[in-house]
């Protein structure tokens, strides 16, 4: 690949992080690179052109920020019959050792931090790369045949993949998101079903069996499975600890993470761990002493006997009916709002949550306000997550747990689900 890249012409669209870890590699390879991005901040650079389609290319490399459907600019480069690839191809291609793919809806973040920590414990190169915020093209040049590259696989980043071909891929689990960018759950499951588009009988796939939509996309062959139930092969849970076969792994109770849905991370690891020969040990060690990624279900205080958990990463309808289901409390105060995306909340209400309350907020806080009255659901709605939060601290009584599980992202008003987690735990623990 690297002949064939020196001095060949290749357009790199979208210049995030990706975008710009992608050009590098190019470089390096020598490759005459231009770029654009629809953001006019980039029209400064050398590179850049203004009308990629006056010109022609051998390759088009494009970032997960770089929305499919209805671009006039990638309609234009297919119809000229371009080679487009995504930025996880480029990397992919590039990168050495066992390649470990992690998507799913929910969950994808926590699982790959964790077998980070496994493989760091068992004392093994390892790479944690793609959508967790480091692009695998920073670090292809990096591996080696020893070395483990876990990537945290997007919709977004497989959406025009065609060459990312990994050793072992895992689905965590499937539910409807990101339909203001696919339009339809039926395309936002073909996207994800991408991640098996080059799979051979030398690849394996680890499969969640307690998910509809993860097993629909389950491989006829070589597949390993985990499941809350019992499993005579596969990773599980009885008697209260988790399993693999007739091999205990460790307690329920030795997991210091919250939540049903975490257990089924950490069985997503564990299952992947022992399929790339992790002693169990190494595996026990680092569960027991890992801290999950911040804004996924994390105690912020206890004031007054109130519990305040931030769950600013749940930006779609099906994280928020995981996190109410883990937390099992029957005096829970749920914040909800945000930007939607798109996703119809009565799929969550309809299913009768045990809420005591639920309170608002956002762009979207009026739309959701009025679907939990419609339910029954004593709500309110605010303008603000700031206004929110205070109004739930004023509501909340001794015994009750406030959940900031939005449900949406947070662009109406924060840069990110982590600004929007800062601010609530910051408003949280101030004396207004």
């Amino acid at each position: 690949m690297n002949k064939k890249l020196k001095g060949k012409k290749v357009l790199v669209y979208g210049l995030g992080g990706s975008g710009q870890a992608a050009c590098k590699l190019l470089h390096i390879f020598g490759a005459c690179v231009s770029v654009y991005d629809e953001d006019k901040k980039f029209r400064n650079l050398f590179c850049y052109v203004d009308e990629p389609l006056f010109h022609k290319y051998d390759l088009v490399v494009v970032s997960p920020g770089v929305k499919v459907l209805g671009n006039s600019l990638i309609s234009g480069l297919r119809a000229k019959k371009t080679n487009i690839i995504s930025e996880i191809d480029l990397g992919s291609i590039f990168s050495l050792g066992t390649l470990i793919a992690v998507t799913g809806t929910n969950g994808k973040t926590t699982t790959c931090a964790l077998l980070g920590k496994i493989f760091d414990e068992a004392g093994k190169k390892n790479f944690v790369c793609g959508n967790i915020g480091l692009p695998i093209s920073s670090i292809a040049l990096k591996t080696d045949k020893k070395s483990f590259v876990i990537c945290e696989t997007s919709n977004f980043q497989l959406e025009l993949s065609r060459l990312f071909a990994p050793k072992i891929a895992c689905v965590l689990n499937i539910q409807p998101d990101h339909l203001d960018r696919h339009e339809t759950f039926d395309e936002y499951k073909r996207v994800k079903a991408k991640l098996f588009q080059n799979f051979s009988s030398l690849k394996h796939a680890v499969i969640n069996l307690d998910d509809e939509g993860a097993k629909e996309m389950a491989p006829q062959k070589k597949c390993s499975f985990y499941s809350f139930n019992p499993l005579k092969k596969g990773v599980c849970v009885k008697n209260g600890c988790i399993y693999s076969g007739k091999v205990r792994i460790i307690s329920l109770d030795e997991i210091p993470l919250i939540g049903a849905k975490n257990i089924s991370n950490v069985m997503a690891a564990i299952s992947i761990a022992l399929l790339c020969k992790i002693k169990v040990k190494y595996i026990r060690n680092a569960i027991m002493s890992f801290s999950p990624p911040a804004h996924r279900l994390e105690y912020v205080d206890e004031i007054n006997g109130v519990i305040y958990i931030d769950d600013s990463k749940s930006t779609n309808v099906a994280c928020v009916k995981m996190a109410v289901e883990s937390l099992n409390s029957k005096n829970l105060i749920l914040m909800l709002g945000g930007q939607n995306k798109g996703l119809d909340f009565t799929q969550f209400f309809s299913l009768a949550p045990v809420l005591k309350k639920v309170i608002c907020f956002g762009e979207a806080g009026q739309e959701i306000d009025e679907i939990a009255k419609q339910y029954g659901y004593d709500s309110q709605s605010f303008a603000t997550l700031r206004d929110a939060t205070y109004f739930a601290k004023s509501v909340a009584q001794s015994g009750d747990t406030v959940l900031l599980s939005p449900g949406c992202t947070s662009f109406d008003e924060f840069s990110s689900y982590a600004v929007r987690g800062q601010i609530f735990s910051e408003l949280v623990r101030s004396e207004s």
